[in-house]
């Protein structure tokens, strides 16, 4: 019995597991590195925030900070306008850009909250994103942006309801004049019928010899609002009817077009004068006259009779450019044709003259200096206003770049880590309390 009970209190000994030491090796290492990560995160958002105040990416043609971080960094388009996003918003949050300098907190976090950061509000949500998790941050963050957008529109809503009225008086010669106010979709709802009945009274009211000026528009809304009221007390509101029918029209002296400014003048019909760049700009895929076809049917050519690109042309110009060439750009909607030679200096219309751009980028060649040439087969060189070529890839260069990501912190497994007790988040207080720091919350 005596050996027996000395038996049974004999001190365990865990038997060495060394897969288990390998994998809390393993925990301690992710910890620690994603320290080091938040750290660098921290500091590329910082020189993102730099670069973009400065202005650095027009230098090569990009359309905003972020279209330069999706070329040369490979960060995806929504992506990189986050970080652009977030790199503004940390400058005036001291708190939240110290922790993250830090290691102690991920960019997950730091970006859900500069959704909704303030200076007054940043400590509360720093409490709550080191000692919560990502999804914490998120779900109080969707929560709060929630109730102001509510809140607002709650506010909008009944302004425009204590807003609305709708006067009239009868003036001295006998003349109704009504002056309204409308909510957003009341006015909606009365514009397209008042468009509808312009249409429909201008049938009425059609042109005759001896009215040989068309009625002003104005009028013909006067015409359509009288008949507005006399179609809803016969039989009620009527069916809609018409569409956009829009048309920008450029009138130009020949002297414009031969790029002789000084004694030429462009102008948008019934509408101001515009520059003779943006004219040339506008003027890349304008009228149309007759097109010469290849054997195949499609063209290839329509030399000078005209500069614009028939849709056959275009057509083949977009299979083969994909969208716009210029470098790092990878819009492929609402883009235009433009000549490398311009028609107006003596360039055809033609498939080897002819090269894809977007909208930004068709303006920043015709009017802020940068240039196109084709440099080969289905190959285009582009230079800025510097005369600096704009290389087609951002390859990374070896040995060039002098920078130091990560600052010299002290950062260990545990600095990155939540502090999360386990017990459930209280969202409606917490939004509460961010309400009341930032003076939406009056009770």
């Amino acid at each position: 019995m005596e050996v027996a009970a000395r038996q049974a209190v004999r001190p365990f000994t865990p038997v060495p597991n060394p897969k288990l030491q390998h994998i809390e090796k393993l925990a301690d290492q992710i910890g620690e590195l994603a320290g080091y990560l938040n750290a660098a995160n921290c500091r590329f958002l910082e020189l993102v925030a730099e670069f973009d105040e400065l202005g650095g990416y027009a230098e090569q043609g990009a359309a905003s900070c972020a279209h330069w971080l999706n070329w040369k960094c490979g960060i995806g388009m929504n992506a990189a306008r986050e970080k652009v996003r977030t790199a503004r918003a940390l400058v005036s949050l001291p708190d939240i850009h110290a922790s993250f300098a830090a290691g102690r907190i991920s960019y997950s976090k730091v970006r859900a909250m500069t959704r909704v950061a303030t200076p007054e509000n940043e400590g509360y949500l720093l409490d709550i994103a080191l000692h919560g998790t990502a999804s914490h941050v998120e779900k109080l963050v969707r929560g709060y942006r929630w109730r102001i957008r509510h809140d607002e529109e709650k506010a909008a809503d009944e302004k425009h309801l204590e807003d609305r009225y709708c006067h009239y008086h009868w003036d001295d010669d006998g003349a109704l004049v009504v002056r309204a106010r409308l909510t957003p979709e009341q006015g909606a709802l009365f514009l397209t019928a008042l468009e509808a009945g312009r249409e429909a009274a201008a049938d009425v009211t059609a042109v005759t010899p001896e009215e040989p000026e068309p009625v002003e528009w104005p009028q013909r809304r006067a015409d359509g609002l009288a008949l507005m009221a006399e179609t809803f007390l016969a039989k009620g509101p009527a069916a809609l009817n018409g569409g956009d029918r829009h048309q920008v029209i450029l009138i130009a002296d020949s002297a414009v077009l031969r790029g002789d400014a000084e004694t030429g003048e462009c102008r948008i019909d019934n509408g101001p004068v515009i520059s003779m760049h943006k004219m040339r700009r506008l003027g890349c895929d304008a009228s149309r006259r007759h097109i010469a076809l290849d054997h195949n049917g499609e063209p290839v050519s329509i030399g000078r009779k005209s500069r614009t690109i028939p849709p056959p042309m275009r057509r083949a110009m977009l299979l083969r450019d994909g969208g716009c060439r210029f470098p790092g750009c990878d819009r492929s909607r609402f883009v235009d044709g433009h000549h490398i030679e311009h028609w107006a200096d003596g360039g055809e219309t033609s498939l080897a003259n002819l090269v894809t751009l977007c909208r930004h980028h068709h303006r920043l060649v015709h009017e802020e200096g940068f240039a196109v040439r084709r440099s080969g087969a289905n190959h285009f060189e582009f230079k800025s206003p510097r005369g600096n070529v704009i290389p087609d890839a951002a390859l990374p260069q070896p040995g060039q770049a002098d920078v130091s990501p990560v600052p010299e912190i002290p950062v260990n497994k545990d600095t990155g880590a939540c502090g999360w007790d386990g017990l459930p988040m209280d969202y409606g207080e917490a939004v509460e309390a961010l309400q009341h720091l930032d003076g939406r919350l009056l009770h």
